[in-house]
């Protein structure tokens, strides 16, 4: 009885087992700390939202046109309508003497679209030509029919004589002009040796696409000269004679064949009526492409 009494007792008083514990989380990792980057410092917010800006050299007026401020030149003329016209200078604006300046103001805001769009591209071909612009050196680059050339320096007697000659270039890559000077020349010298040369080029490349182009359309040219014209690649008079820009020697030969063409197409007919067009398309049928990339594709400014 003492023995069952105790072991009663000792079930009741003994400590209860108890589960062992889990086992403690692991520490969550610390989040790296961010490393400090340098980074240029953000545009100021009046630059990033400051609007296209255009501006004529010779501006007298300016407007807004949609998102664009522009300062354009503004000239009273005898004539009947506004006009509008974009050239690398900018925005001029004609206007006959008794439109009052209300009335330019919202013909401006008619054509702002297509006046900003035009501003926008002739801007752009600006900063093309820029680019391309030659740096006359031994090593200078430049377009001749359509190909990039290498300017090489080479004093030897025979190339001095001839003031340049154009060497073969492996295929895929730029042929040379050894042109006849020392490696101290000046970038003057270097330019009008390379001129001389070019136009000496362009006179016979333009002989022969004359004499090619003047027997399919019926027509006979004169003379050619040879032309340095701000606004105009070539003129024809009916006289026969035929001024083409010796720069054009700069492009490929489709586009020297569209010029040449399209001057000897007036000695038929002397506008550019639809009668003219379908003569030049009797020869150079895809003269709309190529007069578009001759006005495209810019010219490096020397």
């Amino acid at each position: 009885m003492r023995k069952l009494l105790q072991l009663t007792l000792d079930l009741f008083d003994a400590a209860p087992e108890r589960p062992a514990p889990p086992p403690a989380p692991a520490p969550a990792p610390r989040p790296a700390k961010p490393r400090v980057v340098d980074a240029p410092p953000a545009l100021p917010l009046d630059r990033a939202f400051e609007p296209l800006s255009f501006s004529h050299p010779r501006a007298s007026r300016q407007t807004v046109l949609g998102e664009a401020r522009v300062a354009y030149e503004f000239r009273r003329m005898r004539r009947r309508h506004i006009g509008f016209s974009v050239g690398p200078e900018g925005l001029t604006v004609s206007a006959p003497q008794w439109v009052p300046l209300y009335e330019v103001e919202a013909a401006l805001q008619r054509k702002a679209d297509w006046i900003v769009r035009k501003l926008a591209e002739s801007r752009e071909r600006e900063d093309r030509r820029d680019a391309a612009r030659i740096d006359w050196r031994d090593g200078a680059s430049l377009p001749f029919l359509g190909e990039p050339v290498t300017v090489v320096l080479d004093p030897r007697q025979g190339i001095a004589g001839a003031g340049a000659v154009l060497g073969g270039g492996e295929p895929g890559q730029a042929r040379t002009l050894h042109v006849g000077l020392a490696q101290h020349a000046t970038p003057a010298q270097i330019r009008d040796t390379v001129q001389a040369w070019l136009m000496r080029q362009a006179t016979r490349v333009f002989t022969e696409r004359l004499d090619h182009f003047a027997p399919r359309l019926g027509v006979r040219w004169q003379k050619l000269a040879l032309s340095n014209a701000r606004t105009r690649w070539g003129t024809a008079h009916s006289d026969g004679t035929i001024r083409l820009h010796w720069r054009l020697i700069h492009f490929r030969m489709p586009i020297i064949d569209y010029v040449v063409a399209h001057e000897l197409s007036h000695l038929r007919v002397m506008d550019h009526s639809p009668r003219f067009w379908e003569t030049v398309g009797t020869v150079v049928p895809d003269y709309a492409q190529l007069r578009a990339q001759l006005r495209a594709d810019p010219l490096p400014p020397w």
